[in-house]
C-alpha cells in the first residue's frame, strides 16, 4: 500500500486574469461559476460551467470573460507543498479539505469526476464503493451517515468517504440536492459504476438519483 493526500481546492479566477500555473499532479477541474481555458502540453480546452477537466500534465489556467469559481481535486505525497497557483497574486486559493488515503499497488488506479442530483427526499441507500474520494454538495443538503457518524451537508460543504466503509445519505424534502465527486478507482471500474449496495433488499429497489460523468484518466501514479 502507498499512501497519498487527496485535496480539494476552491480557487477564484478573476475575469480576463494572466495564466495561473499548476505543476504535474492527477487533478480534475470542475468549473462552479464562469469559464477558464485549460492549457496543457498536448493543446488547450475551454470550460464552461458545469464541466470538468481531468488529467496530470503540467498545466496553465488562463481567465475568461467572467469571474470564474473551480473546485480542483489534487493527488499528491502526503508531505506535498500546498496547491497554490504560481505568479498568480490575483487569483483567491482556499484548501477545502484534504485527506490521507491508502491504494493498494497491486491495482492500476484511475481518477473519475461526476454529479449525483437527488429529487427532493431523495436517498443513496445503504452501500460501498470501490475505492475513496471527497465530495462537495452544490446545491440542496445531504446526510452523511457512515461509522457510527452523522454530519449534515449544505451547498460548498464538502466530505471525505472512505469507499470500503458503508454509507446511508438521505437528502433534504425542500429541494432538490446535488454534489459533485472526485474519487480514485481500480482501472477496472473504466466506463462502471463504483457502487455496491450493502443490503440484498436494497439492491432492487428504485433509484431515484442521476449521474452524470464528466470524464475519468488513467493514473501514473506520482
Amino acid at each position: 500500500m502507498r499512501t497519498f493526500m487527496l485535496r480539494l481546492y476552491e480557487d477564484r479566477i478573476p475575469a480576463g486574469h494572466a495564466p495561473a500555473y499548476l505543476p504535474k499532479a492527477p487533478r480534475s477541474v470542475y468549473v462552479v461559476e464562469g469559464g477558464i481555458t485549460v492549457e496543457f502540453p498536448q493543446g488547450s480546452q475551454h470550460q464552461g460551467r458545469d464541466s470538468a477537466w481531468i488529467g496530470q500534465e503540467q498545466i496553465a489556467l488562463v481567465g475568461g470573460e467572467k469571474n470564474a469559481v473551480l473546485w480542483r481535486w489534487e493527488l499528491v505525497a502526503p508531505d506535498a507543498a500546498p496547491g497554490v497557483m504560481r505568479s498568480a497574486p490575483g487569483v483567491e486559493s482556499v484548501l477545502k479539505l484534504q485527506q490521507e488515503i491508502e491504494l493498494d499497488e497491486q491495482f492500476d488506479w484511475l481518477m473519475r469526476c461526476d454529479r449525483v442530483d437527488f429529487p427532493p427526499g431523495g436517498v443513496a441507500l445503504t452501500h460501498v464503493h470501490q475505492g475513496p474520494g471527497i465530495r462537495c454538495c452544490i446545491k440542496g443538503e445531504i446526510t452523511i451517515e457512515t461509522q457510527g457518524k452523522t454530519t449534515v451537508h449544505p451547498a460548498g460543504s464538502a466530505w471525505f468517504e472512505l469507499g470500503h466503509a458503508p454509507v446511508l445519505a438521505p437528502t433534504t424534502q425542500a429541494s432538490d440536492t446535488s454534489f459533485i465527486r472526485c474519487f480514485i478507482l481500480p482501472q477496472g471500474c473504466r466506463l462502471r459504476s463504483s457502487i455496491r449496495y450493502v443490503l440484498p433488499e436494497d439492491a432492487g429497489k428504485p433509484k431515484r438519483q442521476h449521474y452524470h460523468v464528466y470524464g475519468e484518466r488513467m493514473l501514473s501514479l506520482p
